[in-house]
């Protein structure tokens, strides 16, 4: 690459990571770990999939065979992002959890390709994803502008400066919303109309109820990386609160909860054995079969999710699915 090519990239990105303010919430984020292992059944929030490796892993498992999710509503995507542009309108693209950023491609080209100026904002907690991704972004748009912002969704939405193009869409694809409860569910969508204007777009990716079946395998894959992903998770708070965890001593489970509609991801304790996060002061002691809830993973129906979203101002205007109706996207536009 050359040296005029760099500094266009360096010109053209710039990189927010919230670190004084993740100081000051770091109490709030910890007692969350020392609750959710010290209660019955054991928890822990899903965030800590997503160190470095665990972002890498989660690309991977993006790729697997079993795992419909990602490949269907790319479909959906390819199928559909010129419309959703024209609906727009010339409109900054904000992403929650934006990792590689692959998809975003497809609503990038699409924007480029009416003649709309690019400007992007990606949010991640994996500062490292959020800066590669980025630079290849912009060696490949060069009209491109990104203003990354590295930290939780909380945080990022919070501090969101007024948008310099005429609207802003805000864009959290890729079936996250399954792994929020109910209750975290409004919230977070209280969240998104603080941060939106009246006549602001949100688009929302969501996984639709289907038969187990189908489901089970993509949370269960035949290499293994599932696994993999959710036993990362004990690595990583190995590393930021000095635990000794033994990652051969836990096992991989998934299933599909029927009654409640969701997947759930736990991590089961092989043997009686007791854990210690010096950093947190604490110790936890572990039954044979006991497990850790790692993940829920919430399976929508349209019609109910729309209404949901009406009565938060969050009204839907167009709703696409795939031929099989296992995945959604929603444009929302905020209204008074």
């Amino acid at each position: 690459m050359s040296i005029s090519k760099i500094a266009s990239i360096e010109k053209r990105l710039q990189i927010k990571r919230l670190v004084g303010a993740t100081r000051i919430v770091a109490p709030i984020i910890e007692s969350d770990v020392v609750k959710g292992l010290t209660q019955t059944p054991k928890s822990l929030p899903p965030r800590y999939f997503y160190d470095d490796f665990g972002s890498e892993l989660f690309e991977k498992i993006c790729e697997l065979p079993e795992y419909y999710l990602t490949r269907t509503e790319t479909a959906i995507l390819q199928q559909y992002a010129h419309e959703i542009a024209k609906i727009t309108g010339a409109c900054e693209l904000v992403e929650l959890g934006s990792g590689s950023s692959t998809k975003t491609r497809i609503l990038l080209n699409a924007y480029n390709q009416l003649g709309y100026p690019l400007r992007y904002l990606p949010i991640d907690v994996s500062a490292g994803i959020l800066e590669s991704s980025a630079k290849q972004l912009l060696a490949d748009y060069p009209s491109l502008q990104i203003d990354a912002i590295a930290g939780t969704y909380e945080l990022a939405l919070a501090q969101l400066l007024p948008t310099q193009l005429p609207s802003r869409m805000i864009c959290f694809i890729g079936s996250s919303l399954g792994n929020l409860k109910p209750h975290e569910c409004d919230m977070f969508f209280s969240q998104i109309t603080d941060a939106l204007q009246v006549g602001e777009y949100f688009l929302l990716g969501v996984d639709l109820q289907k038969p187990k079946q189908i489901l089970e395998p993509a949370y269960n894959d035949s290499q293994g990386v599932t696994a993999a992903f959710n036993l990362n998770m004990l690595n990583h708070l190995n590393r930021q609160f000095q635990g000794n965890f033994d990652t051969t001593e836990f096992k991989h489970w998934a299933f599909y909860n029927e009654t409640e509609q969701q997947i759930e991801m736990h991590l089961r304790s092989l043997r009686s054995q007791t854990v210690e996060l010096q950093s947190l002061n604490i110790t936890i002691n572990f039954a044979p079969d006991e497990t850790i809830l790692t993940e829920i993973s919430r399976k929508f129906d349209l019609n109910n999710l729309q209404q949901q979203l009406t009565t938060r101002g969050l009204v839907p205007i167009k709703a696409w699915t795939d031929s099989n109706q296992w995945f959604g996207l929603l444009l929302c536009q905020l209204q008074a």
